[in-house]
């Protein structure tokens, strides 16, 4: 199994690095692997660690200096282009995703590899009472994995609304419409003890989730307590999806709802050579990249 830690290059406010997400997604995916190689029984595919991915889709932060996107659509071809890569060698591939602005393409493209007979699936980091973008959540979790990388004494509190109401200022605007320092949340209080927290909560439901099956929108998910571990990455209707996820349909859609029904459908790869523009691309309401 290779897990494949999915970020971006996007400014995160004043006091935090550009590759912010990617430090965090790499973080979570490397104490996985190594929780899971610790626990190992023998009767499961050891997991390894792919180089980060360190350029998403963020649209919304491209008014900001610093900040690099490559865009949903070119997003979706390297995630394809990696699994089919990936898939000659390896069992399996789970992509470890701690950027909002990728959940979409994930959301579109994983279950596209699935129906080739790829066995992929993906997982978004869940920290618990987060706030959105640059605030205490990741200030911590940077303080934990990369302390010398944070400028503390820069730090400054943001626009603090959630992102549910943020939505539809940062659809037509982007990060700037709602935060001059592009600051979502209030980074006053973050510790490296809390980011050691926080980092143990996601690792802890990332490794719940490693051994399930995927849902309609590729996202892994836990096995019923005691349950058998399912040969593959099979698809069963409906599911929780991860906290505050902008779902294909636009939606922000927490934890405690079921999958919303409808949605587009994946944008269809080649299964050979490099994608092509669909003619028609799918329409993704509140899209960001």
């Amino acid at each position: 199994m290779v897990l494949v830690p999915v970020g971006s290059t996007e400014q995160h406010g004043p006091h935090l690095p550009l590759d912010t997400d990617t430090v965090i997604a790499a973080g979570v995916a490397h104490a996985a692997a190594e929780e899971w190689a610790r626990t190992a029984d023998g009767s499961r595919a050891a997991a390894v660690v792919a180089p980060a991915l360190a350029y998403g889709a963020s649209g919304e932060h491209q008014h900001f200096p610093g900040t690099v996107s490559i865009g949903q659509e070119a997003l979706g071809t390297v995630l394809v282009e990696l699994v089919r890569s990936l898939a000659v060698w390896a069992g399996s591939v789970v992509f470890v995703n701690a950027h909002g602005g990728n959940v979409q393409t994930l959301a579109r493209t994983v279950p596209q590899l699935i129906a080739e007979g790829h066995r992929a699936g993906w997982v978004h980091c869940r920290f618990d009472g987060a706030d959105a973008h640059a605030g205490r959540t990741e200030t911590s979790l940077m303080l934990h994995l990369a302390p010398e990388r944070v400028q503390l004494h820069r730090a400054e509190p943001g626009n603090t609304a959630t992102v549910a109401e943020l939505l539809p200022a940062m659809t037509a605007g982007g990060v700037q419409a709602v935060s001059a320092n592009g600051v979502l949340g209030d980074p006053v209080g973050a510790s490296a003890e809390e980011g050691r927290i926080l980092l143990g909560g996601a690792v802890a439901d990332l490794l719940r989730r490693l051994p399930g099956g995927a849902d309609r929108h590729g996202i892994l998910q836990p096995l019923p307590e005691g349950g058998p571990v399912p040969d593959g990455m099979p698809v069963p209707k409906g599911g929780p999806t991860p906290d505050g996820c902008l779902m294909p349909d636009g939606r922000v859609v927490p934890q405690s709802l079921p999958v919303p029904e409808g949605g587009p459908a994946p944008e269809r790869v080649p299964a050979t050579g490099h994608a092509e523009a669909p003619a028609e691309p799918a329409s993704v309401p509140g899209a960001a990249g």
